[in-house]
């Protein structure tokens, strides 16, 4: 009764410090403008189901693709002996599910075994690329002690857990085997059974390493849920939502902005009225100029790096780079969300997303190609945020390079971007 009571109390502790964290994840992405993703819903579920949860988008490259396939579903498919842990600890059961399920259990318990060392192999996999192999995607500015070490500590974590529910198998394999106590027959043990080989013989060494490994095991896993709202690795909620409110229109193409169009409308008929949520700023400064799906995609940036390694600015030496954008933005909403929690809803500060984050150098070396977007594996697109920021610029504070102001007088005066007037258009056809 003494460890089911200790089980209740660390479950319900983690549950409500998980919510408690999400619940400031969501008042923080809430903070960002209105966007309106409900339309067609169809096409939207397909979305999801083909890049969250078929992940087509990782198999761009093969490698990683592999390695994440067998975390992927490793994560999925063992939660479900997550939950068979969860009801043995709330009611001091021991493999409740063995009974109901029969000859089906050793068969599940044989895969989520052979699950476990796929994830095993992958995370140690992933951990060469990173720190032997050195990657080059996995490098630049933006990648400082913490994101790098952030993405060690998750691999690490998995492979602690992993091996935790291995040895808990083996140590229960050989109590059966020796009849002990409730360690009824029950599971196959196709992976675990070679490293029962490594344990001792004694019943009460073995009930030790079981039930050591079975808290490590689940407690391990609760601390982790609540490790994933101040981790890169919260994208394993987010994806499937961030897919699901997509934007559907092809990459290439700019929507008007409502509130020029409200200008333009007003000019041309002064009975036109606004509406009353109009926007007061073109372009963004700072997050809350953003909408909520832009700051969805920042919480669910992987920091994987496909996206600016595909960048052309990036790869020809320019200061952009699209994960840092995303990154900038999920630092800045936090830092923005910290200040409400300790200052309330007015909580003002002399920073702004552009120029304390994001310099000017970066979004002008934006060529708007969208190879960001196309590599992305959960379609964030930085894009939408570097052209917010150079709509602030431009239309704000006229601010534009002067390269750019050329091409706006030309637009004006000649009706396209070159500097010679319509009658001289075609001169270059001519001949002598």
């Amino acid at each position: 009764m003494i460890s089911q009571a200790l089980f209740i109390i660390i479950l319900a502790a983690a549950i409500y410090l998980f919510s408690k964290n999400v619940g400031k994840i969501r008042r923080n992405i809430l903070l960002g403008r209105p966007a309106d993703r409900s339309d067609n819903p169809a096409l939207r579920w397909k979305t999801m189901a083909k890049i969250a949860l078929g992940q087509t988008k990782m198999v761009k490259r093969p490698v990683a693709a592999i390695l994440h396939f067998f975390i992927y579903v490793g994560f999925i498919i063992i939660n479900i002996e997550v939950l068979e842990i969860l009801i043995d600890g709330v009611f001091g059961t021991h493999r409740i599910f063995s009974a109901p399920l029969g000859g089906l259990y050793n068969v599940l318990i044989g895969s989520f075994e052979v699950l476990a060392l796929l994830v095993l192999i992958a995370c140690i996999g992933f951990l060469s690329r990173r720190n032997i192999v050195h990657l080059k995607r996995f490098s630049g500015v933006e990648m400082t002690t913490w994101p790098k070490s952030d993405a060690n500590y998750i691999l690490i974590i998995e492979i602690l857990l992993m091996t935790a529910f291995l040895t808990m198998n083996a140590a229960d394999g050989k109590l059966q085997a020796l009849g002990v106590g409730h360690y009824i027959h029950a599971g196959g043990f196709p992976i675990s059974s070679f490293l029962a080989l490594l344990l001792p013989d004694s019943a009460n060494a073995l009930e030790m390493i079981e039930r050591g490994c079975w808290w490590f095991h689940i407690v391990g896993i609760l601390a982790f849920l609540n490790y994933l709202p101040y981790s890169k690795h919260f994208h394993i909620l987010l994806a499937f939502p961030n897919t699901y409110y997509s934007n559907l229109n092809p990459k290439g193409k700019f929507e008007n902005m409502p509130s020029v169009t409200n200008e333009v409308k007003a000019m041309l008929d002064p009975s036109f009225t606004p509406p009353a949520a109009e926007i007061s700023r073109f372009g963004a400064k700072d997050v809350t100029d953003l909408t909520w799906k832009n700051l969805m995609e920042a919480y669910t940036c992987t920091e994987c790096g496909r996206c600016t390694s595909a960048c052309p600015a990036n790869q020809t030496g320019k200061l952009l780079s699209p994960r840092k954008i995303m990154m900038d933005t999920r630092d800045r909403i936090t830092e923005v969300g910290k200040g409400i929690d300790a200052q309330g809803k007015d909580f003002k500060d002399d920073k702004s997303l552009l120029d304390n984050y994001i310099s000017r150098e970066e979004i002008w070396a934006c060529t708007t190609c969208n190879a960001c977007a196309e590599a992305c594996p959960v379609n964030i697109n930085p894009l939408e945020i570097i052209v917010e920021l150079r709509q602030f610029i431009v239309m704000e504070e006229s601010q534009a390079p002067a390269s750019l102001n050329n091409m706006f007088g030309n637009v004006e005066n000649n009706g396209a971007p070159w500097k010679y007037s319509n009658a001289d258009r075609l001169n270059w056809a001519k001949t002598e």
